[in-house]
Parts: structure tokens; C-alpha cells; sequence
């Protein structure tokens, strides 16, 4: 296995040695579709790794925009963080109850804010407890820690600039969402979405970057799992899916790899499929 790493992911075994660092934060970031049929407050209130924080992935957002959790203004995420006892010079460490999902936005997002001392637990919450490790079902005390924020555009895009990608060809767009809605055979479980997608994007589901325990795979798996969707990693991607959520997971594996020349774009499929002078591809 590869080296953890404090700024992309870190393994159960390092969060165990480093869990009584007093400048590590530890955020649970569960966030789960409504067909998943879980709560993720309830389940972090019934117990959390020792020390973390809720990241309420909808809170953390921008509110006034009509499409889904979409990155807030450095001003609201610094003052968020602030409010968590979440600072300059924390290491954080980010996780999940689904293995590893919606922890990856929340770690592209940080880095969006110019944060890069960010890692994703491997495997999440599930492996940590398969583990035996220890939970604990009380919030943590929190103090106010300064923070500051600086944008850095270069890693999200708008569906203007994704427009001109598609067009032009000059990126590679790849979708995280499965090969069935990808496709368009299946309806979009957000209603008013037409099903399809971006024209000329590429195909790799997220959940194959993920080895059964919900870990992320490394080296030349991760590179083959690219390379089945047909992405050569050395042209610079965009990485999409439904509501910018599991594109991060593609982000991440990018990162992983040390491919630098990526971009998310944020409003994904959630605004694409809704605007209809916006061509779609099927099947």
C-alpha cells in the first residue's frame, strides 16, 4: 500500500497514531442520497470517531443557489470552520459512513479555500469500526480558531467554461455517475433532469477507483481504473457526476496519482441536464 499521505488520504492505522495531536480536526462528513435511506446526523449523534466535528454538507454550501450544495464563498467557509474550532495551521482529516464518498467533496472543497492540509480517511468510519477502534457519541468541545481562505479558481468550473471544454475539446470531461445514467437509460433521480450526458465526456464510475472495503485503490489499478474510461492522464480533465459530489472521488484519485491539471465542475449534472439549449448525448 502506499504511503499515507496528510494531504489526500491517510489510512485508519495513521489517524489511530495521530488521534491525540492537538492540531488535528477530524470532521464527519456523512451525506447520503434519500435512496439510501440513512440519517447522517442520527448515526454521527450514535457515535463518531473520538473528536469529530459535523460537517453538515448542505449547511456548508451556498444557500441562495437553486442547485444543490454548491460551493460557498470563501466569507461563509471561513466563518463555518471558525464556528467548528477549525483554523489555520489544523491538520484536518475528513471521513464518511459510507466508505469513502461524500468525504472527498468536503476535501475539495477545503482545497478550493487554498487549505491543502486535508487528507481523506480510507475507508471511512465503516473500516474504522470493523477495526475495533474507538467511538465515542458526545460532541467534542470547540474553541474558536482563526481562518483564513483564498479562492483558487483553477479547480472548479462553471457550466459556461464546461460549454466551451465540450465544444472545444481542449479538456477532457469525465463523469463519475454509473454507466446506466450515463448512458440515459435510466431517468435522473432529480426530477426536471433530462437523462444523458455531457457530449464528448468519458465514463468512470467512481465506485471504480474503490476496492471492496471502500478504500481507494493505488498505483497502477487507480491508472488502469482511468484507463478503462478511456482518460489519458496526460491531458487535463474536468471532473463531473450528478451534484459534484462523487466527481471529487475522480478529483481525488487524479491527485493521487499526481496528476495536477484538474477541474470540478461544481453544478455537474444537477445544472447541465436542466438548461435544454445545452446538447446531450445518449446511449
Amino acid at each position: 500500500m502506499s504511503a499515507d499521505d496528510p494531504k489526500t488520504l491517510v489510512s485508519t492505522q495513521w489517524l489511530a497514531d495521530h488521534l491525540g495531536d492537538p492540531d488535528l480536526r477530524i470532521l464527519d462528513a456523512s451525506w447520503y442520497l434519500p435512496e439510501m435511506g440513512r440519517d447522517a446526523k442520527a448515526e454521527y449523534d450514535a457515535g463518531h470517531i473520538p473528536g469529530a466535528r459535523f460537517y453538515d454538507l448542505d449547511d456548508q454550501s451556498d444557500t441562495v443557489s437553486d442547485l444543490p450544495h454548491m460551493a460557498p464563498s470563501p466569507e461563509k467557509f471561513m466563518s463555518r470552520m471558525r464556528a467548528m474550532g477549525i483554523g489555520d495551521g489544523h491538520q484536518v482529516v475528513v471521513y464518511d459512513g459510507a466508505g469513502l464518498f461524500s468525504a472527498a467533496r468536503v476535501w475539495w472543497l477545503f482545497r478550493l479555500m487554498g487549505k491543502t492540509d486535508i487528507a481523506v480517511l480510507d475507508g471511512g468510519f465503516g473500516k474504522w469500526q470493523a477495526e475495533g477502534r474507538p467511538v465515542e457519541d458526545m460532541p467534542p468541545i470547540v474553541r474558536d480558531r482563526h481562518m483564513t481562505a483564498q479562492r483558487q479558481a483553477h479547480l472548479v468550473k462553471d457550466v459556461t467554461q464546461v460549454a466551451a471544454a465540450a465544444k472545444l475539446g481542449d479538456w477532457q470531461i469525465v463523469d463519475a455517475r454509473g454507466p446506466d445514467r450515463f448512458r440515459g437509460d435510466v431517468p435522473e433521480p432529480r426530477e426536471g433532469l433530462r437523462a444523458g450526458r455531457i457530449p464528448g465526456s468519458r465514463n468512470v464510475h467512481y465506485a471504480s477507483l474503490l476496492n471492496e472495503d471502500g478504500t481507494m485503490k493505488r498505483g497502477d489499478a487507480l491508472r488502469a481504473a482511468f484507463a478503462a474510461g478511456g482518460v489519458d492522464l496526460d491531458r487535463r480533465v474536468i471532473t463531473t457526476c450528478g451534484s459534484g459530489v462523487t466527481a471529487a472521488i475522480l478529483s481525488l484519485g487524479l491527485e493521487i496519482l499526481g496528476h495536477k491539471d484538474w477541474s470540478l465542475y461544481d453544478g455537474s449534472w444537477a445544472e447541465w441536464g436542466q438548461f435544454e439549449q445545452l446538447k446531450v448525448e445518449t446511449g
